[in-house]
């Protein structure tokens, strides 16, 4: 899986001009799901969202998690994040996991994370998304779980 993780003072998303979810002070997650990922790999990505430590503390240290700050969670379907754009100027998605298979491992990562950061929301898999946010900071970071597994296994 990848997925980018931006931190954000707030963030919605519209499907047909319409607001289908949103969330305040916490993370907007673009997440894909790659052909060879499994239940494993959703673990894997929500255990780190739900720990990454990018909120400060009193001391103004990058030292707080979303649970320690109360965040909120929009996750949003982005199998764009699996572009391959070696060849050519247009990008292929061929890495990226077929819709039903998709489909069935981001409700599973929704579902995981929703036990710890109880107020998480989501866009329309497969629609297309209006998403708006304003970005803390800036503060982004991209997670790739093979990057994630190749570390763990050092």
């Amino acid at each position: 899986m990848r997925a980018v993780i931006q931190r954000v003072s707030r963030a919605s998303v519209k499907v047909g001009g319409e607001v289908v979810g949103r969330c305040g002070k916490g993370f907007l997650v673009l997440l894909c799901v790659m052909e060879n990922d499994t239940e494993n790999e959703a673990g894997l990505l929500c255990r780190k969202i739900a720990n990454m430590r990018i909120f400060e503390d009193e001391n103004g240290k990058i030292n707080k998690s979303l649970s320690d700050v109360s965040g909120e969670l929009l996750v949003i379907s982005q199998f764009t994040l699996s572009a391959n754009c070696v060849h050519g100027n247009r990008p292929d998605f061929l890495s990226a996991a077929k819709p039903d298979r998709a489909i069935a491992l981001f409700d599973h990562f929704v579902s995981l994370i929703r036990d710890t950061v109880p107020h998480t929301e989501t866009g329309v898999f497969g629609a297309h998304m209006d998403v708006e946010l304003e970005n803390d900071g800036p503060f982004t970071v991209w997670l790739d779980t093979d990057e994630l597994k190749k570390k763990k296994d050092r």
